[in-house]
């Protein structure tokens, strides 16, 4: 038997339910060639073989982000934008101090900060266009809201990205204007922001900023990665960085009002590919924009997010609008990825999903729905016997899961938000995500919010919904390559697959649920190179 490059040597958990658990693995040529007893490996360990013992560790599949933003994170965590986001600053003095700061420091050049969030930095003053004027009066100053759904914006920043009251609103997004059809500061969802960032999408040396952007993924234990609203502009940034990327990069990129992409169903390879294109079907939780059966609450939380009273928010396009994009791409060969909250939202888009597979039937097409807060076990079937797949932003539960109940939907409808355990009773196979950069890429902590569904308060949400140890973790490995057309070469443990490992300090289904996002990342391995 040829000796391997590396064997790995301790509690292996495989996520391969034929053999969910071994001793050993051995790997060559950046592959799993077996797995298994220790004394299986003696034939494999040569003299230039890695023997790697983990003692009472373990290791399990990389952990793989089904939907995140590592180009925008990138970019937020490389100083070029003011990191005010509620994981990073709560004071809500300390938050208008950072801005302000930002301000002087940048002068003509503009100003940008991230993470504005009234529900989690209580006492924010209302971020009004006069506000921002007297914050920066010559200078642009954009504010992006935690979300990512909304950002302010003062009168330099509009002229500079050439905005006016005759400005049209663009497809799917919106620009706030006041009675007299002024514009008023603010811009909703991506095709509205994206205009006013300007310069800081892509500020300094982009490369150095993606190389640390892979370096912090590593450290969380990552070794594959989404990005989920994928820009052709960064097509040449990415193939150029291909042979020093430090994990997989599946990318959807943008529906645009052109419905149209240049790329092809078949690009790329094994670490960089193209799978799919993404839709915004309503916005965020966070700014009343979601699109919704039953009404928002009255109550101090959702009058300071600007809910107005009986508001069930609404959605970003018609059933119609979303047809049109959908058979644009769909019948092309593409995955598509929608991004929806409201349960009514979530009746439109499955509408759509089932109008266009009656039209293009495809056997094999991983229709997914992103983040479904506020879907319904009957939704989740109807979803599963389409198809469907759902990637669930269970992080919402640690962050703002007493927000949920006391602030925005009550005992009932806040306490399931993110109904995970309804999703599997349903067949259907999930993955958990952050959607960083509104929360930090943090795996481990998904996987013990899922089991435990522990609000900030202590207190349980629906503790039905809960998920095992077990479920959690294959949702955040093997069926979350699975959503991303990548299971084939990761996710669990098998012979023939990468060897994409993570190595844990110690056994996550040993320890109490609410430990395992204490858990230390001692080791993360792409191909069988160790990249941290």
């Amino acid at each position: 038997m040829p000796a391997a490059d590396l064997v790995v040597t301790g509690t292996v958990l495989t996520v391969n339910d034929a053999q969910p658990t071994a001793e050993a693995l051995a790997v060559t040529d950046g592959r799993i060639v077996a797995v298994g007893d220790r004394t299986d490996m003696d034939a494999f360990i040569g003299a230039d073989t890695r023997v790697f013992d983990i003692g009472e560790g373990c290791v399990l599949p990389g952990f793989i982000e089904a939907h995140g933003h590592p180009l925008m994170e990138s970019v937020v965590l490389s100083g070029r934008m003011v990191d005010i986001r509620p994981v990073t600053v709560t004071d809500a003095a300390a938050v208008v101090d950072l801005v302000r700061k930002e301000v002087a420091a940048r002068g003509a050049e503009g100003a940008y900060a991230i993470g504005w969030d009234q529900l989690l930095q209580p006492g924010l003053p209302e971020p009004t266009l006069a506000w921002l004027d007297s914050v920066s009066p010559d200078a642009p100053l954009v504010i992006v809201h935690n979300s990512g759904h909304k950002a302010y914006f003062n009168s330099a920043a509009g002229r500079a990205a050439g905005l006016s009251r005759d400005t049209p609103d663009p497809a799917g997004a919106k620009y706030g204007r006041d009675a007299a059809g002024e514009l008023d500061g603010t811009a909703e969802e991506t095709a509205a922001l994206i205009p006013l960032l300007g310069e800081a999408m892509l500020p300094g040396d982009a490369p150095a900023m993606l190389r640390a952007e892979c370096a912090r993924l590593n450290r969380a234990g990552l070794t594959t990665i989404s990005e989920m609203a994928f820009a052709p502009q960064f097509r040449p940034l990415v193939q150029a960085l291909h042979d020093e990327l430090t994990l997989r990069l599946r990318t959807y990129e943008i529906s645009n009002a052109a419905l149209h992409t240049d790329a092809s169903p078949e690009n790329g390879d094994d670490m960089l590919r193209q799978v799919g294109i993404k839709i915004w079907v309503d916005g965020s939780p966070w700014i009343g924009n979601i699109d919704l059966s039953f009404p928002y609450l009255d109550t101090d939380a959702t009058r300071v997010i600007g809910v107005e009273p009986g508001s069930c928010g609404h959605a970003n396009y018609t059933g119609e609008q979303l047809t049109e994009i959908v058979e644009a791409y769909f019948p092309q060969g593409w995955q598509m990825a929608c991004h929806v909250h409201g349960d009514n939202g979530v009746d439109t888009i499955l509408d759509v999903y089932e109008h266009v597979l009656r039209r293009h039937p495809r056997p094999d097409h991983r229709l997914r729905l992103e983040h479904v807060g506020a879907i319904r076990p009957e939704q989740l079937r109807r979803a599963t016997a389409l198809g469907v797949t759902c990637s669930l932003f269970i992080d919402h539960l640690h962050y703002w899961g007493d927000v949920l109940v006391d602030g925005l939907f009550g005992e009932d409808r806040g306490s399931h938000w993110m109904p995970a355990a309804s999703a599997i009773a349903a067949g259907m196979r999930i993955s958990l995500h952050n959607d960083a950069p509104v929360t930090p890429e943090e795996p481990l902590r998904n996987i013990s919010v899922a089991a435990t569904r522990r609000a900030p308060s202590g207190r349980i949400l629906a503790p039905e919904e809960r998920l095992t140890v077990e479920q959690a973790i294959r949702a955040q490995t093997l069926d979350a390559a699975w959503q991303l057309f990548a299971d084939e070469v990761t996710g669990s443990l098998e012979v023939g697959k990468y060897a994409d490992l993570v190595v844990l300090s110690a056994d996550p289904r040993t320890v109490a649920p609410e430990a395992i996002a204490d858990l230390d990342v001692r080791a993360t391995f792409l191909a069988g190179r160790q990249v941290f």
